[in-house]
């Protein structure tokens, strides 16, 4: 405005409409003293007021503000609030929330006075964590608080809802039945379509589409931990966990040491923190964490050798330790935590010793996959039950996932490659770590090997 070309460059006075005084007050102490508060009496006329002026660091403050404020009674608010203010990151956390708690959302009053367009906007997502019944439920109570004036949108509305994927006596005896659908044509049509879905299982091949995909609620139990590792030369001791309901990552309780190259797996609801390396020695010893009261505690029984880059998986309710590296040479150990008894045992070790390897579980069995002897990547997978022998190997002696057959021979799957990462031998091997969340495999961060020349 005031270094284009535009008028108001070269005014003395000029008119700054839609933008509170008190706001603006706000706004010119924070441009001299880069402090600003918000809270929730002036939240509504300061981020319209930051938006206007595009001042984007008290936008990021007041939608963390807001963020924080959210709850089921008031995200639908928030929800159009950060709409009409084009506060995207905001509005896709709003959303996310609200599908994920749309059961306590409908309770609220603001969804009886939601608008029709915002309404139908939240309806068809597949990430609504609703079963198709309370979705209509959700929308006849919806509809029911105006009828006469709403009642023309029900047709509209009822598109977005799974009919077919409701059970036969519900779709009978509450749908069929309800006077409001059976005095509209498309309502009743929707029905039969759905009857006909239910009725003709040989042609649902033909049927599918939006009303018959099934939804893929956010599991709101499900997060993803990056505990500890090595940060501008050290090893660190943090801890930060990522809730993919609001696709944000916070800090929680660190660890009581330091450790790279710590491996973790989950048992019992409780994660657990195996080994590593703590920037002056290898550790043997073992912490494990509770998130229901954010803490570590040490109370487990340590591992019989001191490694680093072990792997870790959790089968039969044991946790199992494979590989790894002591800072000598690479490691072919296998133990096994019983938490009944606090003991890691000794059990038949591999027949290949490897570090950075993949462990993972696979109907009944304990998969060592991939890794390196120290020397080079290994292109082989071990399953464990009592033993490890060799099945197939991989094409590429780096990371791949297999796919198990339908017949499992023995003590063994077959196994087919349906993805590698070529290694280069020019560009020094980097580990990733990998988990799956909510049906989605995701990727975190890499390091990169010469660190082990840092730490030995």
């Amino acid at each position: 405005m005031f270094t284009g070309e535009l008028a108001e460059s070269r005014q003395t006075e000029i008119i700054i409409r839609d933008i509170d005084e008190y706001a603006m007050e706000l706004l010119i102490e924070y441009c001299y003293t880069s402090r600003i508060v918000v809270d929730e009496k002036n939240i509504q006329m300061l981020l319209p007021a930051a938006c206007i002026l595009q001042i984007e660091e008290v936008q990021i403050t007041c939608c963390e503000f807001l963020q924080k404020q959210r709850d089921p009674t008031n995200c639908l608010d928030i929800r159009a609030f950060t709409d009409t203010h084009s506060c995207r990151e905001l509005l896709r956390i709003a959303d996310r929330y609200t599908q994920q708690h749309f059961i306590d959302v409908k309770e609220s009053e603001e969804f009886l006075f939601l608008p029709i367009n915002q309404l139908i906007d939240i309806i068809p997502s597949d990430e609504l964590n609703m079963t198709s019944e309370d979705v209509f439920n959700a929308v006849m109570q919806w509809v029911s608080c105006d009828v006469q004036q709403r009642k023309q949108y029900l047709p509209k509305i009822l598109e977005h809802v799974q009919f077919s994927l409701m059970s036969a006596r519900f779709l009978v005896n509450t749908v069929s039945s309800d006077p409001l659908i059976r005095a509209d044509q498309t309502c009743r049509d929707l029905v039969d379509e759905a009857k006909d879905y239910l009725l003709l299982p040989q042609e649902r091949l033909n049927m599918q589409g939006p009303r018959t995909r099934r939804r893929k609620p956010i599991k709101s139990s499900e997060v993803l931990f990056a505990v500890g590792g090595w940060c501008s030369g050290d090893a660190i001791a943090s801890v930060e966990m990522f809730d993919p309901t609001t696709n944000e990552w916070r800090a929680v309780a660190p660890m009581s040491k330091r450790r790279c190259g710590v491996e973790v797996a989950v048992l019992n609801n409780l994660l657990y923190g195996v080994g590593g390396h703590d920037g002056v020695s290898y550790l043997n010893s073992v912490e494990r964490f509770d998130p229901q009261t954010n803490q570590w505690s040490n109370d487990v029984a340590p591992t019989s050798s001191c490694r680093i880059s072990v792997g870790v998986a959790v089968l039969d309710g044991c946790l199992f330790a494979v590989g790894g590296q002591d800072g000598i040479s690479c490691l072919n150990l296998v133990e096994k935590y019983d938490r009944s008894v606090q003991r890691w045992t000794r059990k038949i070790p591999m027949g290949t010793k490897r570090l950075g390897i993949a462990v993972t579980v696979l109907d009944g069995f304990l998969y060592a996959i991939g890794g390196s002897d120290g020397q080079s990547l290994l292109n082989t997978v071990l399953p464990l039950k009592q033993a490890f022998p060799s099945i197939l190997p991989l094409l590429i002696g780096a990371m791949a996932i297999p796919v198990p057959s339908t017949r499992i021979e023995r003590n063994f799957s077959k196994m087919k490659l349906i993805k590698t990462v070529a290694y280069n031998k020019i560009i020094l091997f980097k580990q990733v770590s990998l988990a799956v969340v909510n049906n989605n495999l995701m990727s975190i961060g890499e390091f990169d090997v010469s660190y082990y020349s840092l730490v030995k």
